[in-house]
């Protein structure tokens, strides 16, 4: 059971080092925070520290890819995600190439950073592109998993990882199947889909609203693709939406959803960052708590959607 996603992340690279030889793993000068240390520890030889260049280190990435390996380049991100995003569309999305782009301390997690560190639109940036899977696990367990998947699936993927310790939701020897989202919690009225550290807050709304509201809570952990088929299928005999995130609510997990329920439109709420940036605090959920983002404001949220 993994409560430390980047554990949890850096014990899934030795799993994949042991067992393929394709296996390489890239870092910016953060394999410390990354856990990419790890695997440089047990497989130095496939370990490449490119310093603070996370540009150059994608763009190695997609070569190292083109020659048959399977790499896994981390940063921050805030730096995977924006400051590489020419090398990433360019040499690795528009051609469909091999690479794992993982981004670390996402969201709001890098508290003490502030707003330049945390990184509240980084899916939205990887959903754009074409060719790319995006994947944003719940917890700890579901990060190794996703780990797992990612190495087996031929094409670009971008890993979200927190720093915050995440309660365990998921079973840990669940089989990550990317695209295949999962329900924890059954109800018939409101349908909440949440992805990251969301998922379990969204439980805890569901929980505390029995008696009051049905709630369904489903964990988006592929935010792409995502089915409009399977989506309303959750959502059918409910009465709204609920999409809850730790990002903005500007082309995140909400957007994705409102897109693939375009033809079986409900109406929709986004629990989210609103369109802005973090800010620096003492703590996580001293951010969390001010940008809204808890099981209080899930559930306050239901009940308007119910009544309304």
């Amino acid at each position: 059971m993994y409560t430390d996603m980047r554990i949890a992340y850096g014990n899934a690279l030795l799993e994949l080092g042991r067992t393929n030889e394709k296996i390489v793993v890239l870092d910016a000068d953060l394999g410390s925070s990354t856990m990419g240390r790890m695997f440089e520890d047990k497989y130095p030889e496939r370990h490449f520290e490119l310093g603070i260049a996370e540009a150059n280190m994608t763009s190695i990435a997609a070569g190292m890819a083109l020659c048959g390996k399977i790499p896994f380049a981390n940063s921050f991100a805030a730096f995977a995600a924006g400051r590489s995003f020419d090398q990433i569309r360019q040499s690795i999305a528009l051609g469909n190439v091999n690479v794992k782009i993982v981004g670390s301390s996402a969201g709001l997690s890098d508290f003490g950073d502030g707003a330049t560190h945390q990184t509240v639109e980084d899916v939205a940036i990887m959903r754009s592109l074409p060719n790319m899977t995006v994947l944003c696990p719940a917890d700890g367990n579901e990060a190794y998993q996703a780990t797992l998947a990612a190495a087996e699936h031929n094409g670009p993927v971008y890993l979200r990882i927190s720093r915050a310790d995440f309660p365990s939701i998921t079973p840990p020897d669940k089989r990550f199947i990317i695209g295949e989202n999962a329900v924890l919690h059954d109800g018939d009225e409101i349908c909440i889909f949440a992805s990251g550290y969301m998922v379990g807050l969204a439980a805890q709304a569901a929980k505390s609203l029995q008696g009051k509201v049905s709630a369904k809570v489903v964990n988006i952990h592929t935010i792409k693709p995502i089915c409009s088929a399977e989506l309303a299928k959750l959502t059918a005999g409910c009465k709204a939406i609920i999409t809850a995130e730790e990002h903005s609510i500007v082309g995140g997990l909400g957007a994705a959803v409102a897109e693939g329920m375009r033809k079986n439109p409900l109406p929709i709420e986004f629990i989210g960052m609103n369109d802005c940036f973090g800010r620096s605090a003492h703590n996580y959920n001293e951010l969390m708590e001010y940008f809204e983002l808890t099981s209080e404001k899930i559930a306050k949220t239901a009940i308007v959607l119910k009544d309304s």
